[in-house]
Protein backbone atom coordinates (compact mmCIF):
# COMPACT_ATOMS: atom_id res chain seq x y z
CA UNK A 1 0.00 0.00 0.00
CA UNK A 2 1.34 3.41 -0.98
CA UNK A 3 1.70 5.91 1.87
CA UNK A 4 0.74 9.54 1.29
CA UNK A 5 0.73 12.54 3.57
CA UNK A 6 -1.11 14.68 1.04
CA UNK A 7 -4.71 13.97 0.13
CA UNK A 8 -7.18 15.74 -2.12
CA UNK A 9 -10.85 16.42 -1.52
CA UNK A 10 -11.79 16.56 -5.19
CA UNK A 11 -10.80 14.44 -8.16
CA UNK A 12 -10.83 15.02 -11.91
CA UNK A 13 -11.91 11.46 -12.76
CA UNK A 14 -15.31 9.82 -12.31
CA UNK A 15 -16.72 6.33 -12.83
CA UNK A 16 -20.31 6.28 -14.09
CA UNK A 17 -22.53 3.37 -15.14
CA UNK A 18 -24.87 3.82 -18.11
CA UNK A 19 -28.19 2.15 -17.19
CA UNK A 20 -29.50 -0.84 -19.12
CA UNK A 21 -32.68 -1.66 -17.17
CA UNK A 22 -33.35 1.40 -15.03
CA UNK A 23 -36.53 1.37 -12.96
CA UNK A 24 -38.24 1.47 -9.57
CA UNK A 25 -36.63 -0.88 -7.03
CA UNK A 26 -39.17 -2.23 -4.54
CA UNK A 27 -36.43 -3.34 -2.14
CA UNK A 28 -34.78 0.05 -1.80
CA UNK A 29 -38.17 1.77 -1.51
CA UNK A 30 -38.56 0.13 1.92
CA UNK A 31 -36.41 2.87 3.46
CA UNK A 32 -35.89 5.41 0.67
CA UNK A 33 -38.81 7.86 0.75
CA UNK A 34 -37.25 9.87 -2.08
CA UNK A 35 -38.40 7.24 -4.58
CA UNK A 36 -41.60 7.90 -6.52
CA UNK A 37 -43.51 5.57 -8.79
CA UNK A 38 -44.32 6.76 -12.32
CA UNK A 39 -47.15 4.49 -13.41
CA UNK A 40 -47.96 6.59 -16.48
CA UNK A 41 -44.77 5.49 -18.21
CA UNK A 42 -43.90 2.10 -19.70
CA UNK A 43 -40.65 0.36 -18.80
CA UNK A 44 -39.32 1.22 -22.25
CA UNK A 45 -40.17 4.90 -21.84
CA UNK A 46 -38.54 5.00 -18.41
CA UNK A 47 -35.37 3.42 -19.75
CA UNK A 48 -35.27 5.78 -22.73
CA UNK A 49 -35.65 8.84 -20.51
CA UNK A 50 -33.04 7.61 -18.02
CA UNK A 51 -30.45 6.96 -20.73
CA UNK A 52 -31.05 10.36 -22.29
CA UNK A 53 -30.64 12.06 -18.90
CA UNK A 54 -27.48 10.06 -18.21
CA UNK A 55 -25.88 10.79 -21.58
CA UNK A 56 -26.67 14.51 -21.39
CA UNK A 57 -25.20 14.67 -17.87
CA UNK A 58 -21.99 12.90 -18.95
CA UNK A 59 -21.66 15.28 -21.91
CA UNK A 60 -21.88 18.31 -19.62
CA UNK A 61 -19.19 16.93 -17.33
CA UNK A 62 -16.87 16.16 -20.24
CA UNK A 63 -17.45 19.60 -21.77
CA UNK A 64 -15.98 21.07 -18.58
CA UNK A 65 -12.84 18.95 -18.91
CA UNK A 66 -13.76 16.33 -16.31
CA UNK A 67 -12.73 12.78 -17.19
CA UNK A 68 -15.67 10.37 -17.08
CA UNK A 69 -15.13 6.63 -17.39
CA UNK A 70 -18.47 5.24 -18.61
CA UNK A 71 -19.21 1.55 -18.17
CA UNK A 72 -22.38 0.03 -19.64
CA UNK A 73 -24.67 -1.84 -17.28
CA UNK A 74 -25.52 -5.41 -18.23
CA UNK A 75 -28.99 -6.42 -19.41
CA UNK A 76 -28.91 -9.37 -17.01
CA UNK A 77 -29.15 -9.68 -14.15
CA UNK A 78 -31.57 -6.78 -13.93
CA UNK A 79 -30.04 -4.03 -11.76
CA UNK A 80 -32.42 -1.05 -11.76
CA UNK A 81 -30.08 1.07 -9.60
CA UNK A 82 -26.81 0.39 -11.42
CA UNK A 83 -26.66 4.09 -12.32
CA UNK A 84 -25.64 4.74 -8.66
CA UNK A 85 -22.16 3.10 -8.39
CA UNK A 86 -20.95 5.25 -5.47
CA UNK A 87 -22.76 2.93 -3.07
CA UNK A 88 -20.75 -0.21 -3.84
CA UNK A 89 -17.22 1.04 -4.48
CA UNK A 90 -14.77 3.73 -3.38
CA UNK A 91 -11.26 4.55 -4.59
CA UNK A 92 -8.48 6.00 -2.46
CA UNK A 93 -5.21 7.83 -3.07
CA UNK A 94 -3.26 5.37 -0.93
CA UNK A 95 -3.88 2.69 -3.56
CA UNK A 96 -6.82 0.91 -1.94
CA UNK A 97 -10.20 0.10 -3.46
CA UNK A 98 -13.13 -0.80 -1.20
CA UNK A 99 -16.27 -2.74 -2.06
CA UNK A 100 -19.26 -2.50 0.26
CA UNK A 101 -22.22 -4.51 1.60
CA UNK A 102 -25.57 -3.43 0.15
CA UNK A 103 -29.00 -3.45 1.81
CA UNK A 104 -30.91 -4.51 -1.32
CA UNK A 105 -30.21 -8.02 -2.62
CA UNK A 106 -30.85 -6.80 -6.17
CA UNK A 107 -28.25 -4.08 -5.76
CA UNK A 108 -25.56 -6.57 -4.78
CA UNK A 109 -25.50 -7.67 -8.41
CA UNK A 110 -24.10 -4.23 -9.31
CA UNK A 111 -20.66 -5.21 -7.99
CA UNK A 112 -18.85 -6.35 -11.13
CA UNK A 113 -15.35 -7.72 -11.01
CA UNK A 114 -14.66 -6.70 -14.62
CA UNK A 115 -15.22 -3.04 -13.71
CA UNK A 116 -12.80 -3.34 -10.80
CA UNK A 117 -10.23 -5.12 -13.00
CA UNK A 118 -10.55 -2.37 -15.62
CA UNK A 119 -9.78 0.31 -13.04
CA UNK A 120 -6.87 -1.70 -11.60
CA UNK A 121 -5.45 -1.93 -15.12
CA UNK A 122 -5.92 1.78 -15.74
CA UNK A 123 -4.65 3.14 -12.40
CA UNK A 124 -1.87 2.08 -9.97
CA UNK A 125 -4.16 0.57 -7.33
CA UNK A 126 -2.49 -1.95 -5.04
CA UNK A 127 -5.05 -3.42 -2.66
CA UNK A 128 -8.70 -4.49 -2.58
CA UNK A 129 -10.57 -4.16 0.71
CA UNK A 130 -13.65 -6.41 0.93
CA UNK A 131 -16.52 -5.46 3.24
CA UNK A 132 -19.33 -7.10 1.25
CA UNK A 133 -19.14 -10.32 3.27
CA UNK A 134 -21.10 -8.57 6.04
CA UNK A 135 -24.24 -8.84 3.91
CA UNK A 136 -24.71 -12.37 5.25
CA UNK A 137 -25.05 -10.83 8.74
CA UNK A 138 -27.46 -8.09 7.58
CA UNK A 139 -24.89 -5.39 8.25
CA UNK A 140 -24.51 -2.68 5.63
CA UNK A 141 -22.34 0.29 4.76
CA UNK A 142 -23.18 1.77 1.38
CA UNK A 143 -20.04 3.61 0.35
CA UNK A 144 -20.23 7.37 -0.07
CA UNK A 145 -23.97 7.18 0.29
CA UNK A 146 -23.49 6.21 3.93
CA UNK A 147 -20.29 8.20 4.47
CA UNK A 148 -19.35 11.79 3.67
CA UNK A 149 -15.56 11.72 3.54
CA UNK A 150 -13.42 14.70 4.42
CA UNK A 151 -10.39 13.14 2.82
CA UNK A 152 -8.00 15.95 3.72
CA UNK A 153 -8.85 16.15 7.42
CA UNK A 154 -9.53 12.38 7.69
CA UNK A 155 -13.05 12.79 9.04
CA UNK A 156 -16.11 10.76 8.06
CA UNK A 157 -19.60 12.14 8.68
CA UNK A 158 -22.45 9.63 8.84
CA UNK A 159 -26.09 9.51 9.83
CA UNK A 160 -27.09 6.09 11.12
CA UNK A 161 -29.76 4.11 9.29
CA UNK A 162 -30.49 0.52 8.25
CA UNK A 163 -27.93 1.09 5.50
CA UNK A 164 -25.19 2.52 7.74
CA UNK A 165 -23.99 0.12 10.43
CA UNK A 166 -21.98 1.72 13.23
CA UNK A 167 -19.74 -1.33 13.62
CA UNK A 168 -18.76 -1.30 9.93
CA UNK A 169 -18.28 2.44 10.10
CA UNK A 170 -15.85 1.87 12.96
CA UNK A 171 -14.02 -0.77 10.92
CA UNK A 172 -13.67 1.59 7.98
CA UNK A 173 -12.36 4.35 10.24
CA UNK A 174 -9.85 1.99 11.84
CA UNK A 175 -8.54 0.77 8.49
CA UNK A 176 -8.32 4.19 6.87
CA UNK A 177 -7.44 6.31 9.91
CA UNK A 178 -10.57 8.46 9.92
CA UNK A 179 -12.25 10.20 12.85
CA UNK A 180 -16.02 9.69 12.82
CA UNK A 181 -18.80 12.20 13.46
CA UNK A 182 -22.01 10.20 13.85
CA UNK A 183 -25.55 11.49 14.23
CA UNK A 184 -29.18 10.61 13.63
CA UNK A 185 -31.17 12.44 10.97
CA UNK A 186 -34.89 12.43 10.14
CA UNK A 187 -37.15 14.34 7.78
CA UNK A 188 -40.18 16.45 8.68
CA UNK A 189 -42.27 13.29 9.10
CA UNK A 190 -39.71 11.73 11.47
CA UNK A 191 -38.58 9.24 8.83
CA UNK A 192 -34.90 8.29 9.01
CA UNK A 193 -32.69 9.76 6.29
CA UNK A 194 -31.57 6.66 4.41
CA UNK A 195 -28.21 8.02 3.21
CA UNK A 196 -26.02 10.79 4.59
CA UNK A 197 -25.34 12.11 1.11
CA UNK A 198 -28.92 13.28 0.59
CA UNK A 199 -28.66 15.74 3.48
CA UNK A 200 -25.00 16.76 3.24
CA UNK A 201 -22.39 17.55 0.58
CA UNK A 202 -18.82 18.45 1.50
CA UNK A 203 -16.31 20.15 -0.77
CA UNK A 204 -12.84 21.61 -0.44
CA UNK A 205 -13.92 24.63 1.59
CA UNK A 206 -17.72 24.49 1.69
CA UNK A 207 -20.39 22.22 3.06
CA UNK A 208 -24.06 22.14 2.08
CA UNK A 209 -26.06 20.60 4.90
CA UNK A 210 -29.63 20.24 6.14
CA UNK A 211 -29.13 20.78 9.87
CA UNK A 212 -32.89 20.66 10.47
CA UNK A 213 -32.74 16.89 10.04
CA UNK A 214 -30.40 16.51 13.04
CA UNK A 215 -32.88 16.90 15.91
CA UNK A 216 -30.59 16.10 18.83
CA UNK A 217 -28.96 19.34 20.02
CA UNK A 218 -25.77 17.65 21.17
CA UNK A 219 -25.31 15.81 17.87
CA UNK A 220 -26.10 18.92 15.81
CA UNK A 221 -23.72 21.09 17.82
CA UNK A 222 -20.93 18.53 17.49
CA UNK A 223 -21.49 18.34 13.73
CA UNK A 224 -21.42 22.12 13.29
CA UNK A 225 -18.40 22.50 15.56
CA UNK A 226 -16.37 19.99 13.57
CA UNK A 227 -17.31 21.56 10.24
CA UNK A 228 -16.30 25.00 11.50
CA UNK A 229 -13.13 23.62 13.06
CA UNK A 230 -12.07 22.36 9.64
CA UNK A 231 -12.76 25.76 8.05
CA UNK A 232 -15.77 24.86 5.93
CA UNK A 233 -18.14 27.62 4.84
CA UNK A 234 -21.54 26.41 6.04
CA UNK A 235 -24.44 26.66 3.59
CA UNK A 236 -27.67 25.50 5.21
CA UNK A 237 -30.59 24.08 3.22
CA UNK A 238 -34.15 23.39 4.33
CA UNK A 239 -35.85 20.01 4.45
CA UNK A 240 -37.91 20.94 1.38
CA UNK A 241 -34.70 21.77 -0.48
CA UNK A 242 -33.22 18.49 0.68
CA UNK A 243 -36.24 16.70 -0.79
CA UNK A 244 -35.37 18.42 -4.08
CA UNK A 245 -31.91 16.79 -3.77
CA UNK A 246 -30.11 20.01 -2.84
CA UNK A 247 -28.01 17.96 -0.41
CA UNK A 248 -27.03 15.41 -3.04
CA UNK A 249 -24.21 17.34 -4.68
CA UNK A 250 -20.55 16.59 -5.39
CA UNK A 251 -17.61 18.91 -5.97
CA UNK A 252 -15.27 17.77 -8.74
CA UNK A 253 -12.51 19.44 -10.74
CA UNK A 254 -11.18 19.38 -14.25
CA UNK A 255 -7.65 18.87 -15.51
CA UNK A 256 -6.99 22.62 -15.23
CA UNK A 257 -7.91 22.63 -11.55
CA UNK A 258 -11.25 24.43 -11.90
CA UNK A 259 -13.79 23.11 -9.40
CA UNK A 260 -17.51 22.59 -9.94
CA UNK A 261 -20.27 21.77 -7.49
CA UNK A 262 -22.34 19.30 -9.48
CA UNK A 263 -26.07 19.09 -8.86
CA UNK A 264 -29.32 18.33 -10.63
CA UNK A 265 -31.43 21.00 -12.27
CA UNK A 266 -34.13 20.36 -9.65
CA UNK A 267 -31.62 20.93 -6.85
CA UNK A 268 -30.31 24.12 -8.45
CA UNK A 269 -33.79 25.53 -8.95
CA UNK A 270 -34.60 24.89 -5.27
CA UNK A 271 -31.75 27.13 -4.10
CA UNK A 272 -32.34 30.76 -3.27
CA UNK A 273 -30.21 33.64 -4.55
CA UNK A 274 -28.22 33.94 -1.33
CA UNK A 275 -27.33 30.23 -1.33
CA UNK A 276 -26.22 30.38 -4.96
CA UNK A 277 -24.05 33.42 -4.24
CA UNK A 278 -22.43 31.67 -1.28
CA UNK A 279 -21.66 28.60 -3.38
CA UNK A 280 -20.32 30.62 -6.31
CA UNK A 281 -17.99 32.51 -3.96
CA UNK A 282 -16.09 29.22 -3.63
CA UNK A 283 -16.73 27.15 -6.75
CA UNK A 284 -18.60 27.07 -10.05
CA UNK A 285 -21.97 25.34 -10.36
CA UNK A 286 -22.75 22.65 -12.92
CA UNK A 287 -26.32 21.37 -13.11
CA UNK A 288 -28.15 18.91 -15.33
CA UNK A 289 -31.78 17.73 -15.50
CA UNK A 290 -32.26 14.11 -14.36
CA UNK A 291 -35.94 14.04 -13.25
CA UNK A 292 -36.63 10.41 -14.17
CA UNK A 293 -33.53 9.10 -12.42
CA UNK A 294 -34.26 11.20 -9.33
CA UNK A 295 -37.92 10.22 -9.09
CA UNK A 296 -37.71 6.46 -9.60
CA UNK A 297 -34.21 5.93 -8.24
CA UNK A 298 -34.49 8.19 -5.20
CA UNK A 299 -30.97 9.49 -5.78
CA UNK A 300 -29.44 12.37 -7.69
CA UNK A 301 -26.21 13.48 -9.31
CA UNK A 302 -23.89 12.70 -6.41
CA UNK A 303 -25.09 9.09 -6.33
CA UNK A 304 -24.34 8.73 -10.05
CA UNK A 305 -20.66 9.62 -9.68
CA UNK A 306 -18.10 7.31 -8.10
CA UNK A 307 -15.00 9.45 -7.56
CA UNK A 308 -11.79 7.84 -8.79
CA UNK A 309 -9.04 8.91 -6.39
CA UNK A 310 -5.76 7.21 -7.26
CA UNK A 311 -2.06 7.24 -6.32
CA UNK A 312 -0.37 10.15 -8.07
CA UNK A 313 -3.46 12.34 -8.28
CA UNK A 314 -2.18 15.93 -8.51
Amino acid sequence: MQESNTYHQTTDTLLMVRPARFGFNEETALNNVFQQRQTDLSDEEIQEKAVREFDDFVSKLREKGIEVIVVDDNDTPVTPDAVFPNNWITFHEDGRVVTYPMFSEIRREERREEIIEQLFDQFPFEERVHLEQYETRDRFLEGTGSMILDRINRIVYACLSPRTDIGLLNEFCDQFDYEKIVFNAVDDEQVEIYHTNVMMALGEDIVVVCLDTVRDDKERNALVAKLRETGKALIEITISQMKAFAGNMLQVRNKEGETFLVMSEQAFQSLNEDQVEKIEAHTKILSSPIPTIEALGGGSTRCMMAEVFYPGLS
